[in-house]
């Protein structure tokens, strides 16, 4: 089989990015170039994403960054076989400038437009880096998404549970403001953890114990609020106490999907666990889900922590997996606010982000 040339863009929220990548399907893949451009700073006096803000630095600095990434590839055009782009969920007028610059370059060059769901993305990357075959079971865990889906093919996913309130990344993130921890928050609720003791504080482990594979972290984020509001906090000890109750959140959830994945897929020959998001990159909780998916019987896949992130090479390899098959999208395809992976059409939390999240 040919390989396939696929340039990427990714402008769903606050990183600016766009990567050229090399394979065909099942991976791994060649990761020519990946630029991304970071707006952390541009949002911390916020606390948080500003999409205004966001939408017009992607507006500014696109296309320098596609030149960048063609450049860092060393390809020219007559080498690319598709341009792929971000086409949602998430920030809608991020979408949008992502969505229109790959459809004029697509028009203008006549390459073929592969629209892209940003959580497809997140979900084949492992097979960009590892090349998992399918099936395998999924935890996307960010700042704008937690869930539980078994992936049976490109864009074949079986939804097996969803964050009935806050994403994972989402509450990282509100209980590091709680703490008066800068922005980004969830890096740093891991650092200040790392120093932690985990049983400095009891706090709630929402739906623990009960059957079903959704999650909630709302009452975790309150309990961190109210501790802080009747108590004067070591930070150290309320981040690695908050840390150790997500984790056993996760756990717990998982752990009921990696045995209704094996009841399910029972001709799975090695049943994967694949973590991806950007709450992936988190070392405390990828350890865990490796214990507990080595009790299960389950190899796991996390892909290193700056293809967890946002970034444009999950986007391109998305694409390429696509095109692969022969899909493309029309030039008039329309940005999506929300866009959920599994066919039901089940879109609890599955959305945008919201500003300050």
């Amino acid at each position: 089989m040919n390989t396939l040339t696929i340039l990427g863009l990714e402008t769903s929220c606050d990183e600016t990015a766009a990567a050229v990548v090399r394979g065909y399907p099942p991976g791994p893949g060649e990761i020519l170039s990946n630029v991304v451009f970071s707006q952390t700073e541009a949002h911390a006096p916020y606390g948080g994403v500003v999409p205004e803000i966001a939408s017009r630095a992607h507006l500014e600095i696109l296309d320098g960054l596609i030149e960048k990434a063609l450049g860092d590839a060393g390809i020219f055009w007559n080498e690319i076989d598709a341009i792929a782009a971000t086409a949602g969920p998430g920030l809608i007028g991020g979408v949008m400038v992502g969505l229109t610059t790959a459809k004029a370059l697509a028009l203008a060059s006549g390459k073929p437009l592969v629209a892209v769901n940003h959580l497809a993305g997140h979900a084949l990357t492992a097979r960009l880096t590892d090349g998992v075959d399918f099936p395998f079971l999924l935890l996307l865990v960010s700042g704008g998404h937690c869930q539980l889906l078994a992936a049976a093919d490109v864009g074949k996913y079986r939804l097996y549970g969803t964050t009935m309130d806050d994403a994972v990344g989402e509450a990282f993130d509100k209980t590091a403001k709680i703490l008066g921890l800068p922005y980004p928050g969830g890096p740093n609720v891991e650092s200040h953890a790392a120093r932690g003791n985990p049983r400095a504080y009891p706090l709630p482990r929402p739906l623990l114990g009960r059957a079903g594979t959704d999650f909630s972290f709302s009452g975790l984020k309150t309990a961190v609020r109210q501790l802080v509001t009747q108590n004067q906090v070591n930070i150290e000890d309320a981040c690695a106490s908050f840390q150790a109750a997500a984790i056993d959140i996760l756990r717990d959830r998982t752990a009921h999907a990696l045995t209704r994945f094996r009841e399910e897929f029972a001709h799975a020959a090695r049943p994967t666990l694949v973590v991806a998001g950007g709450v992936a990159a988190n070392a405390a909780i990828g350890s865990a889900l490796a214990k507990l998916a080595d009790q299960h019987g389950f190899e796991i896949r996390v892909p290193p922590p700056r293809y967890c992130t946002d970034n444009a090479a999950m986007i391109a390899w998305a694409g390429l997996e696509r095109f692969a098959l022969g899909e493309r999208d029309p030039l008039d395809f329309s940005p999506k606010a929300r866009w959920p992976l599994d066919a039901s059409g089940d879109n609890r939390h599955s959305g945008e982000r919201q500003q300050g999240a």
